[in-house]
């Protein structure tokens, strides 16, 4: 079997998009005899981590956060008939679902569409609601050919359903746990950024974008007072400053992450629009508690045994939030965290569901394997 990925919403700098497609890369490698290629317009060089990778012609878009645009469905198209897939998925709703889609009339091989990013809410405020409703009907159109669409939240499902789409699926993405582990803490990280051993140590980590909230953040962490420090991991925007915080450049080493994560006290997220929450989870699995809002994916990932949700837009309550887990045990809530996100998110649960999946689209083509005995890693 040959397994294609097609998405513009590829990048070195990574993202949720990314890690799901590396990790799908990797776990294939390991552990089964399915050929696997990325096609994505962001490819710059061969990744030695990712086996297959091919480079579709593109121009930059404004406004996409660096992403760039495939300059037509037929060059994705050619690419795709080139590598001969007996599935593709299609990562974003433009050139590259329509290639796919091209593959599917063609060929008569199952399509199938990852609905990665709310298209509506990021066009509204940049064009306005009109071209969003219309966004809502191409969707619509769009999604209506494919064999299966897949949304990594419940929430995202059922913006789907809203619009029009029927029967999308719930498929969470998810972590290397054995690489988000609460055994990365280096204590001496407070010392490295010249702060009090007693410093409350907060970090958000993800792309500096509007949709992310991060004014709401830095707002809260300057209501807290000297007291906090908030470590900002990312890049891609223009943040407002503040004396209590430290902005560190996007760590693309995973374990390099994992170490910053896992030093921190807490990960807060403000973001009230998110479609799944990568990041939550892999902070959960080294051990944090979270401080998220009531709106978007991430609510569906935070309890209250593993974090507190605050009001969206609201730096009063996210600065509320905050303190209030310093006054319950967070050791206990840091644990808890751990256990959820290993236990339910861990690769070797997700990527078997996803090739699941692909196997009922493709008639049985053949038994789906999982990871071997002793894989999977445990607390």
């Amino acid at each position: 079997m040959h397994l294609v990925d097609i998405t513009m919403f590829y990048a070195a700098e990574g993202g949720g998009v990314s890690t799901y497609l590396n990790a799908k890369a990797q776990w294939l490698a390991r552990r089964s005899q399915v050929q696997h290629t990325i096609l994505s317009s962001n490819v710059e060089t061969c990744d030695d981590a990712v086996p297959a990778l091919v480079r579709i012609p593109a121009a930059n878009l404004p406004g996409f956060h660096g992403f760039r645009m495939p300059l037509s469905v037929s060059g994705p198209a050619r690419l795709l008939e080139a590598a001969g897939p007996d599935l593709v998925e299609a990562g974003d709703a433009g050139h590259c679902a329509w290639a796919a889609l091209r593959m599917r009339k063609r060929y008569d091989i199952p399509a199938v569409a990852f609905y990665h990013s709310d298209l509506p809410r990021l066009v509204r405020p940049r064009l306005g609601r009109w071209i969003a409703r219309g966004t809502c009907r191409y969707l619509v159109n769009l999604y209506r050919q494919f064999d299966l669409v897949m949304a990594p939240s419940r929430v995202m499902v059922e913006q789907l359903e809203e619009i029009g789409v029927r029967g999308a699926v719930h498929q969470p993405l998810g972590i290397d746990a054995s690489v988000f582990h609460p055994d990365r803490r280096d204590d001496s990280l407070r010392a490295q950024l010249g702060l009090d051993p007693g410093t409350r140590l907060l970090v958000y980590a993800g792309r500096f974008t509007p949709e992310k909230k991060l004014h709401v953040l830095v707002e809260a962490v300057r209501k807290l007072g000297a007291r906090y420090h908030l470590v900002l991991v990312g890049g891609g925007g223009v943040l407002p400053l503040a004396d209590n915080m430290t902005i560190i450049p996007y760590k693309r080493d995973q374990r390099q992450l994992a170490r910053l994560l896992a030093s921190c006290d807490m990960l807060v997220h403000p973001g009230d629009c998110e479609t799944f929450g990568l990041i939550v989870l892999e902070a959960m699995a080294c051990g944090l508690p979270i401080v998220g809002t009531r709106r978007g994916g991430v609510a569906e990932l935070v309890d209250r045994e593993t974090g507190i949700l605050a009001e969206p837009d609201n730096a009063d309550s996210l600065a509320g939030a905050i303190e209030a887990i310093y006054y319950r045990d967070m050791a206990r809530m840091g644990q808890a965290a751990r256990r959820k996100a290993a236990g339910r998110y861990d690769w070797n649960e997700i990527l078997p569901q996803v090739l699941g999946r692909y196997d009922s689209l493709l008639g049985g083509y053949r038994p789906i394997p999982r990871a071997p005995e002793g894989i999977c890693v445990t607390d």
